[in-house]
């Protein structure tokens, strides 16, 4: 049974996170022009928002059914579970298609554009299912957006974190501004799906990899509720940073869809800016920062591994529900007015984009690189900032300096933003990478991410690119349910023999960026960074003292330059000095009972072609 609540959390009941806040708003920002984006809409197919007010959203049980009803009445609407959660909820896939193109075969024979819409990732921030609801039934009910299937098929998944949806309460986000109850951020396993994308631990995260393998959507959406701060504007937007995409991908986005797309949101009474934070939390005049690599560990990192563009759509969760409903909502119009006006210039971009990888993938060139990790560049361009007034004093609860928004006051400021990528790390891409086939974890997420993959039928004995790993610890604590080890890396060249059974990936594909930020170890969600090579750090043998006392004298006898370095490290280093253990394992790790198979990885990084016989895994 539930804990009685205090009854200072009681009162809380009636208190929302824009009253918590300060109950800044700006009116301006708060009610679009295009307050009422459908139209007129039969009573009956008005969803939970609309018939509330925006007060309240559905649960999920609700919007199955609604779902379902939308298929059962419209024509072009099909609705489909593509996999199931771990408490057993299906996980919901709606499909719009004027052709009733309803399987990845029959959508690709039309030669239309393939668009995808999640929300509920995080299930608190629901703004984007109320949305994708709302602009399926003007589509396909109402027909008054009937045109966005012109030229795209829409695949809209309205919950992708089904369970966390249902652990639904008023307390979900204390920093959002309703609706009256919510779904929770994470998973029932407590697990970030918004992490996920490439280590696809979650089972939900196996089954969208499922459904993007199958479909290969051409663009997708990834609907959010963002926090940090208060200001006016009330729609922000991230793509992936050009250093992750492909170069006809970011071109496309940077000249074809953003120009177009901003000016048409802020027709629509939208304030419109790319996703940012602030670079002081407590005086928003010190200016703000956006930019960075944003990692496959993320949608939008993940669709440009994988060569196609993502929107991040992240409303202002201050912000009354109506208008980031609508926001949503308005974001995802435009931008399938966008495509369907000219669908063949994200089609010639994706083509060329494939085309180039593919044919970068087919030879070996030690003076190519490729961007591994990033962070937000230090460089500044000026910016007036459109804020929301406020006061800093000193707070007598936490000691330090907080900061008071006042309710209703816009005000603009000359500041700075920091915008733009600094790239960090970047590695010279191989023909492929090996697997042995014991390290079945990784060569299970090759498969997932429908990566092409062949099977050795025979051994392979070559020299082999691949990595020894220095400095190595780990945290006290998981992230997301994982002990992320810490480490450097040696590059290092050796003949190895690999076992039939094991792996190879090759890079002469269109996805082949997803392999190299799974196998590169210093990519930031590299599968060692995960902890799927964890094993590998392990020492296993151990040698006794009086053991090690005999070794350590003939080796010393028989290799007077060890000695010597033996006793200059006792000289210079103290800590050393006073650990007995540490002076003979000296010793016992120069020496040939050492495990040369600890700190070694075992995945190998191909760059001439093997003569090997294998198959298609």
């Amino acid at each position: 049974m539930p804990q009685q609540l205090p009854s200072y959390v009681i009162a809380l009941l009636v208190t929302s996170a824009f009253e918590l806040a300060g109950g800044s708003r700006v009116q301006a920002a708060d009610r679009p022009a295009l307050a009422n984006p459908g139209g007129q809409v039969p009573q009956e197919w008005l969803i939970t928002a609309e018939r509330t007010d925006f007060g309240e959203t559905n649960r999920y049980d609700a919007a199955i059914r609604y779902c379902r009803r939308l298929a059962a009445a419209g024509d072009w609407i099909e609705y489909r579970s593509f996999g199931t959660s771990p408490e057993g909820r299906e996980l919901p896939l709606v499909i719009a298609s004027k052709e009733r193109a309803f399987t990845p075969e029959a959508a690709r024979a039309t030669g239309k554009l393939i668009v995808f819409a999640q929300s509920c990732i995080h299930a608190g921030e629901c703004a984007g299912k109320d949305a994708s609801l709302m602009l399926l039934r003007d589509i396909a009910i109402t027909r008054r957006r009937a045109g966005l299937l012109d030229h795209v098929i829409l695949l809209v998944n309205p919950i992708f974190n089904t369970d966390g949806h249902e652990r639904f309460s008023p307390y979900s986000r204390i920093n959002q501004n309703g609706p009256a109850a919510m779904g929770w951020r994470v998973t029932s396993r407590n697990l970030n799906l918004n992490r996920d994308y490439l280590k696809a631990d979650a089972a939900e995260m196996r089954a969208w990899l499922a459904l993007w393998n199958a479909w290969r959507p051409d663009l997708h959406f990834d609907h959010h509720s963002t926090d940090g701060g208060d200001w006016q504007y009330d729609l922000m937007y991230a793509t992936a940073a050009r250093e992750a995409l492909a170069a006809p991908v970011a071109d496309w986005l940077d000249e074809e869809l953003l120009p177009r797309l901003l000016p048409a949101l802020e027709s629509d009474g939208h304030l419109p800016m790319p996703y940012f934070g602030l670079l002081d939390s407590k005086d928003p005049a010190r200016g703000i920062h956006s930019g960075g690599f944003l990692a496959p560990r993320y949608s939008t990192g993940y669709a440009a591994a994988r060569n196609r563009p993502s929107l991040l759509v992240e409303t202002h969760a201050l912000k009354p529900y109506r208008t980031r409903v609508i926001g949503h909502y308005n974001i995802m119009a435009r931008t399938l007015e966008i495509l369907n006006q000219r669908p063949e210039t994200l089609r010639a971009a994706l083509g060329e984009a494939d085309r180039r990888t593919v044919a970068l993938g087919r030879s070996y060139d030690p003076q190519r690189r490729v961007a591994l990790a990033a962070t937000g560049s230090e460089d500044t361009v000026p910016l007036s900032f459109k804020g929301i007034a406020y006061r800093r004093e000193l707070s007598a609860v936490s000691g330090s300096i907080r900061i008071v928004y006042a309710a209703g006051e816009p005000f603009e400021c000359d500041t700075v933003w920091r915008r733009g990528t600094r790239v960090t790390r970047t590695v010279v891409p191989p023909l492929g990478y090996i697997i042995p086939p014991q390290w079945s974890e990784a060569i299970d997420r090759v498969q997932a991410h429908g990566l092409r993959g062949e099977r050795l039928l025979e051994p392979l004995t070559a020299e082999f690119e691949s990595y020894r790993f220095n400095e190595v610890s780990f945290p006290a604590s998981p992230y997301e349910g994982r002990f992320r080890p810490r480490y450097s890396c040696v590059p290092v060249r050796e003949r190895r023999t690999y076992r039939p059974g094991s792996v190879i990936v090759w890079l002469n594909q269109p996805d082949a960026a997803v392999a190299v930020h799974l196998f590169e170890p210093e990519a930031p969600d590299s599968l060692v960074a995960w902890g799927l090579f964890n094993s590998i750090f392990e020492r296993k043998e151990y040698g006794e003292h009086y053991v090690l006392e005999g070794l350590a004298r003939r080796m010393m006898t028989a290799d007077p330059a060890l000695a010597a370095e033996f006793e200059a490290r006792i000289a210079r280093d103290r800590e050393f000095a006073a650990d007995p253990t540490a002076r003979l394992y000296f010793f016992y790790e120069r020496s040939p009972y050492w495990d040369d198979h600890r700190n070694v990885y075992p995945v190998g990084r191909i760059t001439r072609l093997p003569g090997v016989r294998t198959e298609r895994l």
